[in-house]
């Protein structure tokens, strides 16, 4: 059954996305609000597909506030990475470069706003990274950061990459931390299992520790669902 689930999720959400690909282009030259509208919607419809289809239960222990922020969000699925557009109002998502240079939905990314980092860019990736992340910050926008640096499996706890720290110092933002068990139902196969999923929003982290400090309770906070 889940096999089923998952292939109507795919043929529904795929086709769909295209969709909303099309319709962001085309309100683009309208201004910013539209084109957020449009990609909150399609969080929306992935969010509904997610429930209503996969049969995925979410569950939230705590709130993330609302205010200039870092949210931290342990990063194991396509799930939490689509869902991270219902976190925040209008954040800015920070993602591998790949996927905005994605014909169609690369250009899309980039119209809404997020900040693509080439890994392997070294020192001028992080550079840009900081531009980016100040002028989101200068307008408004939360900013939300995988600070692992790619998707891990559900037990996995890998050290934190250099960038979430660089990226903490230089904005001077305080951290709401968010866990989850999403890869116990979700991963990199194609199959989704059904089931309920648990989101938990730590305690938020001060701006201004110290670099071990700051990434020793980022850690343990993404983590606290991590067996």
């Amino acid at each position: 059954m889940d096999a089923l689930r998952s292939a109507l999720f795919a043929l529904l959400f795929y086709p769909g996305t295209l969709l909303y690909v099309l319709t962001v282009i085309a309100v683009s030259p309208i201004g910013d609000a539209p084109v957020q509208r449009v990609v909150h919607a399609w969080s929306s419809f992935h969010n509904w597909l997610v429930r209503n289809i996969l049969k995925i239960r979410i569950e939230w222990d705590g709130e993330i506030p609302e205010g200039a922020y870092l949210i931290a969000v342990k990063h194991q699925s396509m799930m939490e990475a689509v869902d991270t557009l219902h976190f925040a109002r209008t954040p800015v998502v920070v993602m591998k470069r790949e996927l905005t240079v994605i014909p169609l939905f690369g250009w899309v990314t980039r119209r809404y706003g997020v900040i693509g980092v080439d890994r392997d860019a070294g020192a001028a990736a992080l550079r840009t990274m900081m531009t980016e992340a100040r002028a989101a910050v200068a307008k408004g926008r939360p900013i939300i950061i995988f600070p692992e640096g790619t998707r891990v499996p559900y037990g996995d706890r890998p050290e934190l990459r250099p960038g979430f720290a660089g990226l903490y110092r230089a904005l001077g933002l305080p951290v709401v931390p968010v866990s989850h068990d999403v890869g116990r139902l979700w991963n990199r196969g194609f199959v989704k299992r059904s089931g309920t999923v648990h989101f938990k929003v730590g305690e938020v982290i001060p701006a201004g520790l110290k670099r071990p400090e700051v990434e020793a309770r980022v850690h343990a906070a993404i983590n606290a669902l991590t067996p």
